[in-house]
């Protein structure tokens, strides 16, 4: 499973969305109609799953940016 698959996953299952609405141009906010606690619940699942800290959810508009910012992360 790839880091876009899993965190794909995560947000199906906190924001009880269809796979097929969150893909990698996704905005949280605009899309998802995510709050910033919808947000905080998801980043705490990702940094579970990956055993990783995302310090501040600030640049993350879109579920891309997230990908890269995690895979930036493990890869350090």
């Amino acid at each position: 499973m790839t880091t876009f698959e899993k965190i794909q996953e995560i947000i199906v299952d906190q924001l009880d969305k269809e796979e097929s609405e969150v893909q990698r141009s996704t905005n949280f906010r605009e899309e998802l109609e995510a709050d910033s606690l919808d947000l905080f619940q998801i980043i705490n699942d990702i940094e579970d799953e990956f055993d990783i800290k995302i310090e501040s959810e600030e640049g993350l508009t879109t579920v891309e940016d997230l990908v890269k910012y995690v895979e930036g992360q493990i890869e350090s």
